[in-house]
Formats: structure tokens, C-alpha cells, sequence
């Protein structure tokens, strides 16, 4: 049996941009391709596509992941080790989940004490499990963008990355300070924020207001970013969406 792009994309969840890019890249080329030129999907593909998602959730660039597929020989044995590294992600979560408990326990016993946010016992403590460069490896609806990321990162030092990360994790706790003070998604220091991270974009290519639109909504829709911004607050995610849709509503149209 084969499927055509528009249905592995609506049963996978990846655009047909997408899959068109992985074709391009070789990563997943299509089982064949019609006389209507329509790219059809059997089910070595779907398990193929199946690999690439689970390694992209992983934190796993392009790149890397077709290296990882042309090795292979087996299916069951690449499950086998997709599977474990599964379960050492998990283990990287419990230990995302333990930091973020922390640093709620420290910053509400901080504002108990009347002593404000610099009070954290261990700063470093902010960033244990999490791993650099995991929002930046969760573009897959963006593969230009991050394509343009994974060269800008080629470039950077091992210590350099680390620093761009935790000053990405810093800007996602301001945000969130900003919305626990309730302050709405239009209100200036919070476009502020959102002003720096359009900036940082337009340092690896020229964004659209369309474009920074989708990226806004994707921090609701995308998983792994959704996830990224709840560990660090309820609600951060659409926050975050919101105050995109209000920048690119007043400064980019």
C-alpha cells in the first residue's frame, strides 16, 4: 500500500514542506513518484519517517540523522536503539522536571523572604538537564531557518553554544516573570523581550512578519517547544504566542 505526501503529512504531522525537504536532503526520498509527479510513501518510508522524527525529538540535526540512516542495515535493531535512547531522554526530563521544582521552590521561598529572583542559592543549578540547543533542534517545520542554525552553530565553540543556550533559558524566565506580574502580551517590556529574540532571527537570516507569526504559534503547537516553555511556567507557551502576534502585529506589518 502507498501513501500520497498530503496523507503521510496529516497521519505524521510533518508539512509536505517538510517532507519535500527530507527528499531534497535525501534523508527520505519517496517510494516512487507519480506520472502526476505527486511523491507516494509505502510503509518502509513511514517506518523510515517514524527514525527521523523520533532522532529529531532527541535533539538529533539533519545532518547527523542521515549519517545514522545509511549506517543501519536493520529496522528492528535502529528501534531497538532509538528505544534506549528514549529512555535516557526520559531520564533527562526527570531531571528537567527536578531543576524546574527547584528553582519554583527557591524563587517562592525568595518571595517569602522579600529578596528578589538573584537570591537563587546556585545559578548553575538553572540548568541542569537541559540540554543546549534543544529549541533550536526542534525546528523541523523550519528546515531553511534551521539549517541556517545548525552552520551558525558549526562555527561556535562548545562554550560559546552552552552561553547562548542558558542566555535563551534566562530570556524564557524573564518572560515568565513577566507574566507571573501580569502583565499583558502587548505591553512594552514584554515586546521588549520579543524585540531581542527577533533580533537574534534576523542575525541568521532576513524573517518575515509571517514567518515570526508561525514561529510564535509554533511554541503552542510544535511539542517539544510547547513543553520547553511549560517546564518553565504554565501558560508561557501562549504567552509567548501572544506577544509574538502583537510585535509582528505593531513593528513588522
Amino acid at each position: 500500500m502507498a501513501w500520497p505526501t498530503a496523507e503521510v503529512a496529516r497521519m505524521s504531522g510533518v508539512t509536505a514542506r517538510t517532507l519535500r525537504h527530507y527528499d531534497e536532503i535525501g534523508v527520505l526520498p519517496p517510494a516512487w513518484i507519480g506520472a502526476n509527479g505527486h511523491r507516494y510513501y509505502e510503509e518502509r518510508q513511514l517506518l523510515r519517517l517514524q527514525q527521523i522524527l523520533v532522532l529529531r525529538e532527541l535533539g538529533v540535526g539533519l545532518p547527523e540523522i542521515g549519517r545514522i540512516l545509511a549506517e543501519q542495515v536493520d529496522e528492528l535493531e535502529a528501534l531497538h536503539g532509538h528505544r534506549g535512547r528514549l529512555l535516557a531522554e526520559r531520564d533527562r526530563l526527570d531531571a528537567l522536571v527536578r531543576t524546574v521544582s527547584r528553582t519554583i521552590t527557591e524563587l517562592e521561598q525568595s518571595r517569602k523572604d522579600g529578596n528578589p529572583m538573584t537570591s537563587i542559592n546556585r545559578p548553575e543549578n538553572l540548568f541542569e538537564g537541559v540540554r543546549p540547543a534543544v529549541y533550536e533542534e526542534s525546528m523541523r517545520d523550519f528546515p531553511e531557518l534551521a539549517e541556517d542554525n545548525r552552520r551558525r552553530l558549526s562555527t561556535m565553540s562548545e562554550a560559546e553554544v552552552d552561553a547562548a543556550h542558558r542566555q535563551r533559558t534566562a530570556q524564557m524566565i524573564r518572560l515568565a516573570e513577566l507574566m507571573a506580574a501580569g502583565l499583558p502580551a502587548d505591553a512594552d517590556q514584554v515586546q521588549a523581550e520579543v524585540d531581542a529574540q527577533y533580533r537574534a532571527l534576523t542575525e541568521l537570516r532576513a524573517v518575515s512578519a509571517e514567518e515570526f507569526r508561525v514561529l510564535g504559534r509554533s511554541c503552542v503547537d510544535n511539542e517539544p517547544w510547547h513543553a520547553a516553555y511549560e517546564a518553565i511556567a504554565p501558560g508561557l507557551a501562549a504567552y509567548q504566542r501572544d506577544a509574538i502576534e502583537a510585535y509582528a502585529m505593531t513593528r513588522l506589518s
